[in-house]
């Protein structure tokens, strides 16, 4: 496997996107790095793919920007180019929730790591006794390529739709420790966020997403695949794909 995958996000608060946009894109350029950045005032959120040393050059430079400086990204390998273009990109949000209020940039909710996620899974509590529960914050038919077992999934169709089902559902979580997660963090953050200022006190995000998870604990807890957004569409615990799990995404994409 030849070609080098990397997702990363932060949020921070940007200002002149327009600048950072060209910028970004002249140090992409010449380059064979392929995939999309997104540009947003809460942040930076990206996904490419090219020669290891290419991509991290670029990671190198994109670091020296004291606002990005010590971004972590989530690494794997591909045999062949999964995306078919590179894209920089303005957006309203770099997840998008249309919910205006929700500024992680302003402070993170509360992180439990793969490590610790794994230990209260297997014990079936957290450290002071109380029950806990996976929260899925992706769409539905990512759930479907895997998912943590006894995950909650409220079969939202995009991220929009979060706030509502939190709405209606969230009397359930009264009196657990929940654990919101998605592919990398980027979601689960937000989630975890919204749901704490909405008053349920006991609520972490999984440091890393599912990614992180199969790479510091592996399949542990966890049936299936997770759903990339790239021309693999669905990795393992070992981040190789897994084709027989790519039924119904072909034609997905960020939402």
């Amino acid at each position: 496997m030849t070609i080098l995958n990397i997702a990363a996000y932060r949020f921070v608060n940007l200002a002149d996107l327009p600048a950072l946009q060209r910028a970004i894109g002249q140090a992409l350029e010449g380059s064979d790095i392929k995939g999309t950045v997104l540009l947003a005032e809460e942040g930076i959120n990206l996904f490419l793919a090219g020669d290891a040393a290419e991509v991290n050059g670029f990671l190198t430079w994109l670091r020296s920007d004291s606002r990005f400086e010590g971004l972590a990204s989530k690494e794997s390998w591909s045999d062949s180019q999964p995306f078919k273009k590179r894209l920089v990109k303005i957006k309203p949000e770099i997840i998008r929730m249309n919910h205006p209020a929700i500024q992680p940039a302003s402070g993170r909710a509360p992180a439990v790591d793969a490590l610790t996620l794994k230990r209260w899974l297997d014990q079936g509590h957290d450290d002071h006794g109380q029950a806990v529960v996976t929260l899925d914050t992706r769409n539905a038919f990512e759930a479907d390529c895997g998912n943590f077992v006894g995950a909650i999934d409220w079969r939202i169709d995009k991220f929009t739709e979060f706030p509502d089902a939190f709405k209606t559902h969230q009397a359930d979580l009264q009196g657990k420790t929940v654990v919101s997660f998605c592919t990398g963090g980027i979601r689960c953050e937000k989630a975890a966020i919204l749901m704490r200022e909405a008053g349920l006190t006991d609520v972490f995000q999984l440091e890393g997403g599912i990614l992180t998870y199969f790479e510091q604990v592996g399949q542990d807890h966890y049936n299936g695949g997770c759903f990339v957004f790239d021309d693999r569409r669905v990795v393992d615990a070992d981040l190789t794909p897994r084709p027989e799990l790519v039924a119904n995404t072909a034609d997905r994409g960020l939402n």
